[in-house]
């Protein structure tokens, strides 16, 4: 960029091709956020200020972040610290997954279970990471009791400092250990997890960005399947009669996954799709009445 009065859309235009030479297929949207981010604003400013002037100390701010981004290919949630999930902001650091906007489909399915929102169910979720599914469960559903466990210390504290900052503290208890060992004896109403669940063999050909993602919260074994397998095994134990149990699954995984829980003893597995039409979950109920 040389000396020239750069103007937001200059920045915007320039900082597109840039990351479009570099094979970012999101680079008007990634050129925008961190952009806004840059100058202490929104998206929406920066079309009102397209022809305004951006200052020296701005730019280059602005060009730390689009070296990383393009350079190193950070995702720009961690360069902005912040990701929004069911309309909620989140933040987001190295130690947590990003949230993605096809685990939206768990809430969806969750707020169908259970249409009362003053119903005092009690929710597990397990591998909680940055908190995204336990909040916005709570914020939709307030007289839920949920509980959220993660293996990882360090995700726990992003997680409870979400719940600070969205005001819900005290809907969430947030407990550290390794699958359902935090709640040895316990039983819930609704069981929801994102596991991980990337194959490790699927390692090399995974986007740059993965890379500065959690890999304990990716994968799972050779296939992909480890967790998963662990949930299936499990989760019967820790589910009321007639309870669901709504699990996020990999790409064509629904046909291994399905079965486990069957053998498990829970019954009317179903496939849920995203809106892309894609196979994302699995919802299955554990045997009896509610």
């Amino acid at each position: 960029m040389s000396q020239k009065t750069w103007t937001v859309l200059d920045l915007i235009r320039w900082t597109t091709d840039h990351f479009a030479s570099k094979g970012i297929e999101t680079a008007r949207l990634d050129a925008e956020c961190l952009l806004a981010h840059a100058l202490e604003t929104d998206r929406l400013r920066l079309y009102i200020d397209y022809e305004k002037p951006v200052l020296e100390g701005e730019r280059a701010a602005f060009r730390e972040l689009v070296k990383r981004r393009g350079d190193e290919r950070v995702p720009v949630a961690q360069l902005t610290g912040r990701r929004e999930f069911w309309s909620l902001t989140f933040e987001v650091t190295p130690d947590v997954l990003i949230p993605r906007p096809e685990t939206e489909t768990l809430i969806e399915a969750a707020l169908q279970l259970f249409p009362d929102v003053e119903a005092p169910i009690r929710v597990l979720d397990l591998c909680t990471g940055s908190g995204a599914i336990a909040l916005a469960l709570a914020k939709e559903r307030p007289k839920a009791r949920i509980t959220a466990t993660d293996v990882s210390a360090a995700a726990l504290e992003v997680a409870k400092r979400n719940a600070e900052r969205l005001g819900l503290s005290e809907r969430v208890a947030w407990l550290e250990g390794d699958a359902f060992e935090p709640v040895v004896g316990e039983r819930f109403d609704l069981i929801v997890s994102n596991p991980p669940y990337v194959a490790e063999s699927e390692r090399a050909s995974l986007a740059p960005e993965l890379a500065h993602e959690p890999e304990g919260a990716l994968f799972a074994g050779a296939d992909g399947t480890d967790f998963l397998r662990r949930i299936a095994a499990d989760v019967a134990s820790h589910l009321e009669a007639g309870a669901p149990l709504l699990l996020e699954i990999g790409s064509g995984q629904e046909d291994r996954v399905a079965p486990w829980l069957e053998a498990a003893g829970l019954e009317e597995v179903a496939v849920l799709r995203d809106l892309a039409g894609r196979p994302r979950a699995l919802r299955a109920r554990a045997r009896g009445l509610r």
